[in-house]
Protein backbone atom coordinates (compact mmCIF):
# COMPACT_ATOMS: atom_id res chain seq x y z
CA UNK A 1 0.00 0.00 0.00
CA UNK A 2 1.11 3.52 -0.73
CA UNK A 3 2.30 5.40 2.64
CA UNK A 4 0.54 9.13 2.46
CA UNK A 5 2.29 9.83 5.85
CA UNK A 6 5.02 12.95 5.43
CA UNK A 7 7.07 14.60 7.55
CA UNK A 8 8.13 18.10 7.31
CA UNK A 9 10.92 18.24 10.25
CA UNK A 10 8.99 17.86 13.04
CA UNK A 11 5.70 17.91 12.17
CA UNK A 12 4.43 14.77 11.20
CA UNK A 13 0.84 14.63 8.93
CA UNK A 14 -0.96 11.13 8.44
CA UNK A 15 -1.34 12.64 4.97
CA UNK A 16 -0.36 15.87 2.73
CA UNK A 17 -3.88 17.26 2.03
CA UNK A 18 -4.44 20.21 4.85
CA UNK A 19 -7.28 23.05 4.61
CA UNK A 20 -5.93 26.53 4.23
CA UNK A 21 -6.57 28.96 7.13
CA UNK A 22 -9.26 31.92 6.22
CA UNK A 23 -10.95 29.18 4.34
CA UNK A 24 -12.22 26.82 6.48
CA UNK A 25 -13.21 28.74 9.42
CA UNK A 26 -13.05 27.37 12.68
CA UNK A 27 -14.07 23.46 10.68
CA UNK A 28 -17.56 23.81 12.68
CA UNK A 29 -18.65 25.33 9.76
CA UNK A 30 -17.68 22.61 7.83
CA UNK A 31 -18.87 19.66 9.96
CA UNK A 32 -21.74 18.41 7.59
CA UNK A 33 -19.56 18.17 4.45
CA UNK A 34 -15.88 16.62 5.46
CA UNK A 35 -15.04 13.80 7.95
CA UNK A 36 -12.08 15.81 9.55
CA UNK A 37 -9.91 12.78 10.83
CA UNK A 38 -9.77 11.88 7.35
CA UNK A 39 -7.19 15.24 6.44
CA UNK A 40 -3.67 15.33 6.82
CA UNK A 41 -4.18 18.66 9.16
CA UNK A 42 -6.67 21.79 9.51
CA UNK A 43 -5.21 25.35 9.72
CA UNK A 44 -8.10 27.21 11.28
CA UNK A 45 -8.73 31.12 10.51
CA UNK A 46 -6.07 33.70 11.81
CA UNK A 47 -6.08 34.65 14.89
CA UNK A 48 -4.71 37.94 16.62
CA UNK A 49 -3.77 38.74 20.36
CA UNK A 50 -6.68 41.29 20.98
CA UNK A 51 -10.01 40.89 19.06
CA UNK A 52 -10.45 42.53 15.53
CA UNK A 53 -12.96 44.22 13.11
CA UNK A 54 -11.63 43.39 10.25
CA UNK A 55 -11.89 45.88 6.71
CA UNK A 56 -14.76 47.37 5.96
CA UNK A 57 -17.44 45.69 3.49
CA UNK A 58 -17.69 44.55 0.23
CA UNK A 59 -14.94 42.27 1.59
CA UNK A 60 -15.12 39.49 -1.53
CA UNK A 61 -15.19 39.94 -4.87
CA UNK A 62 -15.54 37.61 -7.75
CA UNK A 63 -13.02 37.82 -10.92
CA UNK A 64 -12.34 36.01 -13.62
CA UNK A 65 -10.98 32.06 -12.15
CA UNK A 66 -10.52 33.56 -8.48
CA UNK A 67 -11.72 35.62 -5.53
CA UNK A 68 -10.78 39.04 -4.18
CA UNK A 69 -10.70 38.98 -0.57
CA UNK A 70 -10.25 41.89 2.20
CA UNK A 71 -11.22 40.66 5.05
CA UNK A 72 -8.60 42.37 7.22
CA UNK A 73 -7.60 39.28 9.41
CA UNK A 74 -11.59 39.74 11.44
CA UNK A 75 -11.40 37.57 14.75
CA UNK A 76 -11.95 37.27 18.91
CA UNK A 77 -9.01 37.03 19.38
CA UNK A 78 -6.30 34.27 20.94
CA UNK A 79 -8.32 34.51 24.41
CA UNK A 80 -11.91 33.78 22.76
CA UNK A 81 -10.16 31.05 20.54
CA UNK A 82 -8.72 29.19 23.11
CA UNK A 83 -11.57 29.04 25.19
CA UNK A 84 -14.52 28.42 22.24
CA UNK A 85 -12.49 26.56 19.41
CA UNK A 86 -9.57 24.91 20.70
CA UNK A 87 -11.32 22.28 22.62
CA UNK A 88 -13.83 21.49 19.47
CA UNK A 89 -10.80 21.59 17.46
CA UNK A 90 -8.48 19.16 18.96
CA UNK A 91 -11.51 16.66 19.33
CA UNK A 92 -10.94 16.09 15.96
CA UNK A 93 -8.77 13.47 15.50
CA UNK A 94 -6.70 15.19 13.35
CA UNK A 95 -3.49 17.96 12.96
CA UNK A 96 -4.47 21.32 14.42
CA UNK A 97 -1.59 24.00 13.11
CA UNK A 98 -2.71 27.29 14.80
CA UNK A 99 -2.24 30.29 12.96
CA UNK A 100 -1.23 33.21 14.42
CA UNK A 101 -0.80 36.98 13.13
CA UNK A 102 1.25 39.63 15.33
CA UNK A 103 2.24 43.47 14.89
CA UNK A 104 5.59 43.19 15.83
CA UNK A 105 7.65 40.46 17.37
CA UNK A 106 6.60 40.84 20.87
CA UNK A 107 3.45 39.59 19.86
CA UNK A 108 3.93 36.75 18.12
CA UNK A 109 6.26 35.69 20.95
CA UNK A 110 3.40 36.27 23.65
CA UNK A 111 1.00 34.16 21.11
CA UNK A 112 3.16 31.95 20.64
CA UNK A 113 3.55 31.12 24.47
CA UNK A 114 -0.03 31.10 24.99
CA UNK A 115 -0.56 28.26 22.74
CA UNK A 116 2.28 26.19 24.46
CA UNK A 117 0.50 25.83 27.56
CA UNK A 118 -2.67 23.98 24.94
CA UNK A 119 -2.91 20.76 24.70
CA UNK A 120 -3.73 19.27 21.17
CA UNK A 121 -1.87 21.47 18.57
CA UNK A 122 0.29 20.10 16.20
CA UNK A 123 2.36 22.77 15.58
CA UNK A 124 1.80 27.09 14.56
CA UNK A 125 1.56 28.96 11.12
CA UNK A 126 2.94 32.41 11.14
CA UNK A 127 0.86 34.65 8.97
CA UNK A 128 4.22 37.15 8.29
CA UNK A 129 2.13 37.68 4.50
CA UNK A 130 -1.19 38.88 5.00
CA UNK A 131 -1.95 41.33 2.32
CA UNK A 132 -4.96 42.80 3.97
CA UNK A 133 -4.07 44.89 6.84
CA UNK A 134 -2.08 47.61 7.79
CA UNK A 135 1.67 46.27 8.37
CA UNK A 136 0.57 42.33 7.00
CA UNK A 137 3.40 41.79 4.69
CA UNK A 138 5.78 43.37 6.65
CA UNK A 139 7.45 40.61 7.90
CA UNK A 140 7.01 38.80 5.01
CA UNK A 141 8.80 41.06 2.62
CA UNK A 142 11.91 41.66 4.74
CA UNK A 143 14.43 38.36 5.08
CA UNK A 144 16.08 40.29 8.43
CA UNK A 145 12.33 40.71 9.92
CA UNK A 146 11.27 36.83 8.69
CA UNK A 147 14.11 35.48 10.37
CA UNK A 148 13.47 37.90 13.36
CA UNK A 149 9.82 36.51 13.86
CA UNK A 150 10.40 33.20 13.17
CA UNK A 151 13.83 32.17 15.69
CA UNK A 152 11.88 34.13 18.09
CA UNK A 153 8.23 31.98 18.18
CA UNK A 154 10.82 29.13 17.80
CA UNK A 155 12.68 29.79 20.50
CA UNK A 156 9.12 30.84 22.71
CA UNK A 157 7.30 27.18 22.17
CA UNK A 158 7.86 23.58 21.52
CA UNK A 159 5.29 23.89 18.41
CA UNK A 160 6.51 22.72 14.55
CA UNK A 161 6.79 26.34 13.06
CA UNK A 162 5.92 27.26 9.64
CA UNK A 163 6.01 30.34 7.74
CA UNK A 164 3.36 31.45 5.52
CA UNK A 165 4.64 33.79 2.92
CA UNK A 166 3.98 36.66 0.53
CA UNK A 167 4.43 36.11 -3.08
CA UNK A 168 4.63 40.17 -3.37
CA UNK A 169 8.49 40.16 -3.34
CA UNK A 170 11.10 40.57 -5.63
CA UNK A 171 12.71 37.06 -4.69
CA UNK A 172 10.59 34.77 -2.66
CA UNK A 173 13.50 32.33 -2.32
CA UNK A 174 15.26 34.86 -0.14
CA UNK A 175 12.76 35.28 2.13
CA UNK A 176 12.31 31.23 1.79
CA UNK A 177 15.95 30.91 2.89
CA UNK A 178 15.78 33.42 5.41
CA UNK A 179 12.94 31.67 7.23
CA UNK A 180 14.82 28.18 7.01
CA UNK A 181 18.34 29.57 8.24
CA UNK A 182 16.04 30.90 11.28
CA UNK A 183 14.25 27.79 11.55
CA UNK A 184 11.30 27.37 10.05
CA UNK A 185 10.08 23.52 9.81
CA UNK A 186 8.46 24.60 6.82
CA UNK A 187 7.06 27.10 4.59
CA UNK A 188 3.62 27.88 2.91
CA UNK A 189 4.13 28.99 -0.56
CA UNK A 190 2.20 31.09 -1.26
CA UNK A 191 -0.74 33.74 0.26
CA UNK A 192 -2.57 35.62 -1.92
CA UNK A 193 -1.15 37.93 -4.68
CA UNK A 194 -2.26 41.72 -3.72
CA UNK A 195 -4.97 42.95 -6.47
CA UNK A 196 -7.86 45.01 -7.18
CA UNK A 197 -11.32 45.74 -8.62
CA UNK A 198 -13.27 48.52 -9.90
CA UNK A 199 -16.65 49.79 -10.94
CA UNK A 200 -15.52 52.14 -13.65
CA UNK A 201 -18.90 53.40 -13.79
CA UNK A 202 -19.06 54.10 -10.55
CA UNK A 203 -15.72 55.11 -10.85
CA UNK A 204 -14.85 53.28 -7.27
CA UNK A 205 -12.75 50.63 -6.01
CA UNK A 206 -15.65 47.56 -5.42
CA UNK A 207 -13.57 46.38 -2.11
CA UNK A 208 -14.08 48.57 0.94
CA UNK A 209 -10.35 48.38 1.57
CA UNK A 210 -9.99 49.33 -1.71
CA UNK A 211 -7.22 46.10 -2.47
CA UNK A 212 -7.69 42.52 -1.65
CA UNK A 213 -6.05 39.06 -1.87
CA UNK A 214 -6.24 37.17 -5.10
CA UNK A 215 -6.70 34.05 -4.94
CA UNK A 216 -7.92 30.76 -6.77
CA UNK A 217 -7.19 28.87 -9.58
CA UNK A 218 -5.88 32.43 -11.06
CA UNK A 219 -2.84 32.36 -9.17
CA UNK A 220 -2.10 28.07 -9.90
CA UNK A 221 0.82 28.95 -11.92
CA UNK A 222 2.31 31.77 -9.98
CA UNK A 223 2.06 29.60 -6.81
CA UNK A 224 3.85 26.52 -8.52
CA UNK A 225 6.77 28.88 -9.88
CA UNK A 226 7.00 30.23 -6.11
CA UNK A 227 7.13 26.14 -4.79
CA UNK A 228 9.24 25.48 -8.30
CA UNK A 229 12.14 28.16 -7.21
CA UNK A 230 12.36 27.72 -3.35
CA UNK A 231 12.80 24.21 -3.77
CA UNK A 232 15.43 24.27 -6.42
CA UNK A 233 17.55 26.71 -3.79
CA UNK A 234 16.01 26.27 -0.23
CA UNK A 235 16.53 23.26 1.84
CA UNK A 236 13.23 23.62 3.74
CA UNK A 237 9.81 21.90 3.21
CA UNK A 238 7.28 23.34 1.61
CA UNK A 239 3.68 23.71 1.92
CA UNK A 240 1.69 24.37 -1.48
CA UNK A 241 -0.96 27.32 -1.95
CA UNK A 242 -3.17 28.51 -4.59
CA UNK A 243 -5.47 27.48 -6.76
CA UNK A 244 -5.79 23.82 -5.53
CA UNK A 245 -8.78 22.16 -6.57
CA UNK A 246 -8.05 19.05 -8.25
CA UNK A 247 -5.73 16.12 -8.00
CA UNK A 248 -4.16 17.12 -10.98
CA UNK A 249 -3.45 20.66 -9.09
CA UNK A 250 -1.76 18.65 -6.15
CA UNK A 251 0.57 16.30 -8.21
CA UNK A 252 1.80 19.32 -9.59
CA UNK A 253 2.44 20.82 -7.04
CA UNK A 254 4.01 17.69 -5.08
CA UNK A 255 6.37 17.12 -7.99
CA UNK A 256 7.30 20.69 -8.05
CA UNK A 257 8.71 20.67 -4.65
CA UNK A 258 6.32 20.91 -2.59
CA UNK A 259 5.57 18.12 0.75
CA UNK A 260 1.94 18.88 1.31
CA UNK A 261 -0.81 21.16 0.22
CA UNK A 262 -3.24 23.79 1.01
CA UNK A 263 -7.19 23.57 -0.20
CA UNK A 264 -8.22 27.48 -0.22
CA UNK A 265 -10.75 29.13 -2.38
CA UNK A 266 -12.15 25.42 -3.41
CA UNK A 267 -13.78 24.97 0.31
CA UNK A 268 -15.84 28.02 -1.15
CA UNK A 269 -17.38 26.48 -4.03
CA UNK A 270 -16.79 22.68 -3.18
CA UNK A 271 -16.85 22.05 0.70
CA UNK A 272 -15.63 18.25 0.86
CA UNK A 273 -12.93 18.35 -1.18
CA UNK A 274 -10.41 18.52 0.34
CA UNK A 275 -11.55 14.63 1.47
CA UNK A 276 -12.26 14.10 -2.08
CA UNK A 277 -8.74 15.20 -3.05
CA UNK A 278 -7.40 12.31 -0.46
CA UNK A 279 -9.01 9.38 -1.73
CA UNK A 280 -7.67 10.75 -5.16
CA UNK A 281 -4.18 10.91 -4.09
CA UNK A 282 -4.14 7.21 -2.63
CA UNK A 283 -5.70 6.23 -5.72
CA UNK A 284 -2.89 8.25 -8.05
CA UNK A 285 -0.48 7.15 -6.25
CA UNK A 286 -1.12 2.77 -6.41
CA UNK A 287 -1.62 3.33 -9.99
CA UNK A 288 1.90 4.83 -10.53
CA UNK A 289 3.27 2.31 -8.34
CA UNK A 290 4.51 4.51 -5.60
CA UNK A 291 5.36 3.67 -2.44
CA UNK A 292 5.48 7.38 -0.34
CA UNK A 293 4.03 10.36 -1.17
CA UNK A 294 8.04 11.48 -0.64
CA UNK A 295 9.10 9.40 -4.01
CA UNK A 296 7.00 12.49 -6.05
CA UNK A 297 8.07 15.11 -4.26
CA UNK A 298 10.83 17.55 -6.28
CA UNK A 299 10.57 14.79 -9.15
CA UNK A 300 10.42 17.69 -11.95
CA UNK A 301 13.18 17.12 -14.61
Amino acid sequence: MTQLAVQLNRLHLANPILVASGTFGYAREMAAYVDFSRLGGIIPKTITAQPRRGNPPPRTVETASGLLNSIGLDNDGIDYFIETHIPYLTSLRTAVIANIAGRNVDEFVRMAEQLNNVEGISGLELNISCPNVSGGVDFGTNPEMAADVVSSVRGACDFPVIAKLTPNVTSIVTIAQAAADAGADAVSLVNTFLGMAIDWRRRRPILGNKLGGLSGPAIKPLALRCVYQVAQSVDVPIIGVGGIGTIDDVMEFLVAGASAVQIGTANFYNPSVSERLVDELSGTLSEMKVHSVDEIVNAIH
